[in-house]
């Protein structure tokens, strides 16, 4: 393709930043690749493509890659004038912009445009989207007398089976694309001008860079910004961030002394610039009095997925497949632990509730590390399985968040950066306790590598990817052991 040609993600690049776009074309090698979450996300993007499609049964489609898109063009064409009711991937190029259309539907009067989305709601960045799509399809010579979003409804509980004509919501946007008809004109000549200038447009860093989607060139716009700066200061705006960089503020030292800042935030730069240390003994005893013997460590790893791969699961609902638990029968007690890790491919969680009630004895106390989402899944568990419920339920009512002393700054140094993830928290008070050199070294990574486990057939390989899950899974809760009694040597 030329390069003042588009593609639909091209266009959609462009109107989010259209220096993005240039350095896309021009200087494509200056992108940050995906990670592994970012790929994943993708694969689960693809999945609902193409299970959506089997809301338009019986159709044609141009596979993404092994053939060219000259050939896509013109298969594309082909199915187009021999009838085929519905095309998946139909592949379009007018005015030299190239689309590719999820569903394109065939109707008595005309045409549908259906695009898929995994999101769970309609996105302003999916209007543009497909009204794109019809500018392209317009001007091909079709007929477009519907255009359409099909996104995932996240209030769908799946049943024995998946029933995706529930699982998928349709929503009519024929009216608002056509009214985007102009706009999206007007955006295609003022992106061609972009192209045609040959120079890098003269844009600075701003919200731009992450909505609706944070760009893949931010590391090389953002060369110029120190990485420990205003953009990390506590619970500010990111709109608020972007006002003191156009005033020319980056370090903590410039921000001037009457700028409205919260407490906590005020206390994060006399943290840094200061070397100053915030402990509240007093808060810390009444959080620590709370507690009491036997006091358990609890930590799930969970993987979620657009499309509920079991009964009772909601899309995106978090799936618990693997748990570590810590434990201290008194004050004079050795540290003991106990962990369960779910077989992959197979539905974990009634092993998992048999085995957590079994290792979690009755009247415990029991420290989790930003309880809330512990205390969900357990409460989910309970709502699946009505046998277990009554003793689910007691252990979350029993669980204590031991994120709340960094939350509410009883403890605060200025190592912690301004957050209180326990991946910031442990390095501050514990040093000699660390995540690296792990294999998997946090959560989203532990999720994608146990959902990819079930493909490896190497059973010295499997072996090897679980217990790096097992390790990674008991370093959280060892972590929440010893920043606990770090908490104690404070007071």
């Amino acid at each position: 393709m030329f390069q003042n040609s588009l593609s639909k993600s091209q266009f959609i690049r462009g109107l989010q930043c259209p220096k993005s776009l240039w350095l896309y074309k021009f200087r494509s090698k200056l992108r940050t690749l995906p990670d592994q979450a970012k790929l994943a996300l993708f694969a689960a993007g693809t999945e609902v493509g193409q299970l959506a499609q089997k809301l338009f049964s019986g159709g044609k489609e141009l596979q993404f890659g092994g053939t060219s898109f000259a050939q896509k063009l013109d298969l594309t064409a082909q199915y187009i004038k021999s009838g085929v009711n519905n095309i998946y991937e139909a592949t379009l190029k007018y005015d030299d912009i190239l689309v590719m259309v999820d569903i394109l539907h065939k109707v008595k009067d005309g045409w549908e445009i259906y695009e898929v989305k995994s999101s769970t709601s309609e996105k302003e960045v999916s209007v543009d989207d497909i009204a794109l799509q019809y500018h392209v399809l317009r001007g091909w010579g079709l007929n477009i007398v519907k255009a359409s979003l099909i996104h995932i409804n996240n209030q769908y509980v799946r049943e024995q089976k998946l029933d995706i004509k529930q699982l998928f919501k349709v929503v009519d946007l024929t009216e608002v694309v056509q009214e985007k008809q102009e706009f999206i004109q007007n955006k295609l000549k003022a992106l061609r001008k972009v192209l045609w200038e040959r120079n890098m447009p003269l844009l600075d860093i701003g919200p731009q860079c992450f909505k609706p989607y944070e760009c893949d060139f931010k590391d090389y716009c953002w060369q110029h910004i120190p990485g420990y700066s205003i953009f990390n200061l506590r619970g500010m705006k990111l709109e608020e961030k972007f006002e003191l960089y156009k005033q020319g503020i980056l370090d903590f030292r410039r921000v001037p002394f009457n700028y409205a800042l919260t407490d906590k935030q005020s206390q994060q730069i006399k943290a840094e610039l200061n070397d100053e240390k915030m402990i509240d003994q007093k808060k810390i005893k009444a959080f620590l009095d709370k507690l009491y013997y036997p006091l358990y460590f609890l930590d799930f790893e969970t993987f979620q997925t657009p499309i509920p791969p079991f009964k009772g699961i909601r899309p995106f609902q978090q799936i618990p497949f693997q748990y570590s638990l810590h434990y201290l029968n008194s004050s004079f007690d050795v540290l003991s632990h106990k962990e369960f890790l779910a077989e992959p491919g197979t539905d974990p969680r009634l092993k998992l509730v048999k085995q957590l009630v079994k290792d979690i004895p009755a009247n415990t106390c029991i420290l989790a590390y930003n309880s809330s989402f512990e205390k969900k899944v357990i409460e989910d568990l309970a709502d699946i399985y009505p046998d277990y419920a009554d003793k689910l339920r007691d252990i979350s009512n029993r669980v204590f968040d031991l994120m709340i002393p960094f939350q509410q700054n009883y403890v605060y140094t200025k190592e912690m950066k301004g957050s209180y993830s326990i991946k910031k928290v442990l390095p501050a008070l514990v040093p000699e306790l660390s995540y690296q050199g792990l294999e998997i070294n946090n959560g989203g990574i532990a999720s994608i590598t146990y959902r990819e486990l079930v493909k490896e057939k190497d059973q010295g390989k499997r072996a090897k990817v679980k217990d790096n899950l097992l390790q990674y899974c008991k370093l959280d809760t060892l972590a929440m052991v010893e920043i606990w009694r770090k908490l104690q040597s404070f007071i």
